[in-house]
């Protein structure tokens, strides 16, 4: 585990889930302290007692309801099945206000997850914007990474694409990225949202067709700054 003891805490809505476990299980290792959120405050616990026996002393990780960890978080992340997006945000929504929310979200319908199915308002991270309303900037990250990689120390092969309703909202965001130990771009305003989330279910009928389960994208012809 790194030893950075940022004060940060981070929400991970839906934190039981592989996707919302296997980012906390980064932010953790990294220093951040992490709330595991879940409609079962129980559940939450038990992920976090694990997440601790993975990682050992030294990490702060509390599991608690989604409300609670939403409310004493600085960021929220929301990593749940879509079925369940509208809902959850709907009950944290007050607790979200001033804060930067991280939709990982991605509208799959199934039983056709390989097809893109967009929702009306675009993007389910736009759709996040129309719930939470104009008190919370909203980005969108981590759409593309295969929760395989994310539960352990290997190297991951794929590239994480961030978009948000503000720059400084990606910024912030990106630095989290950086933190899990993975390569973050900023790929523009929230609209854009639509083709990361889109690529999700491109991934999926990849993996499906040539038999991988991790299938990613890789950001090339260009350079990161040096800062």
């Amino acid at each position: 585990m790194k030893e950075n003891h940022l004060l940060l805490s981070i929400a991970v809505l839906g934190g039981t889930g592989k996707q919302g476990k296997g980012l906390a299980y980064r932010w953790a290792r990294a220093g951040y302290h992490i709330l595991i959120g879940s409609r079962e405050e129980e559940s939450a616990k038990n992920a976090a007692n694990e997440l601790k026996t993975m990682l050992g002393e030294g990490v702060s990780i509390n599991g608690m309801s989604n409300s609670q960890s939403a409310k004493e978080a600085d960021i929220v992340v929301l990593s749940v099945p879509y079925s369940a997006h509208r809902s959850t945000l709907e009950s944290v929504k007050e607790y979200l206000q001033g804060k930067i929310l991280i939709d990982v979200t991605v509208p799959l319908v199934p039983p056709k997850v390989s097809k893109v199915q967009m929702p009306s308002a675009g993007s389910a991270a736009q759709e996040a914007k129309e719930i939470v309303g104009d008190g919370v900037e909203v980005c969108a990250a981590f759409q593309n990474i295969s929760y395989e990689h994310l539960m352990n120390d290997e190297e991951v092969d794929c590239d994480v694409l961030v978009t948000g309703t503000s720059k400084e909202a990606r910024e912030e965001t990106l630095k989290l990225v950086q933190a899990a130990d993975l390569i973050g771009w900023d790929a523009g305003p929230i609209e854009n949202s639509v083709v990361i989330e889109g690529m999700t279910s491109v991934l999926i009928g990849i993996n499906k067709k040539y038999g991988s389960t991790h299938a990613g994208i890789k950001i090339t012809g260009a350079k990161q700054s040096a800062d």
